[in-house]
């Protein structure tokens, strides 16, 4: 699982980075849809990073906290993350996708200090 974790983590971290140089060189699109695209760059890379992290704790620590934790942060990052690049360049919601997202990406920080509270070293 941890390797699977840290693979997907780098993944979003290449994917973050090839994002943002497209939004950046090749897409036009009005300031508000910018943001948008910058925010769910911004969440991607911070997420890409601590999915890395979950990798490397569910190898040390072990636990369903932290395996859990990864999870959280790889579909939270899907969604979320896909939701608002939707919105962007389609201008169509996807209803609730988004905030689910959002949820799944504060389960995994909560994941991820639960397990740190129960790791004993």
């Amino acid at each position: 699982m941890s390797r699977i974790l840290i693979a997907a983590g780098a993944l979003a971290g290449l994917l973050a980075v090839a994002l943002s140089a497209w939004a950046a060189h090749g897409l036009a699109l009005d300031p508000a849809r910018t943001r948008m695209i910058d925010n769910a760059l911004t969440q991607q890379g911070w997420h890409a990073l601590a999915l890395i992290a979950a990798g490397i704790l569910a190898d040390r620590w072990g636990g369903w906290a932290t395996g859990g934790a990864g999870i959280a942060f790889l579909l939270g990052m899907i969604l979320f993350c896909g939701a608002v690049w939707n919105v962007a360049l389609t201008g169509r919601s996807l209803g609730g996708v988004a905030p689910t997202g959002g949820m799944l990406l504060m389960l995994g920080w909560l994941l991820l200090a639960v397990a740190a509270l129960l790791h004993r070293p």
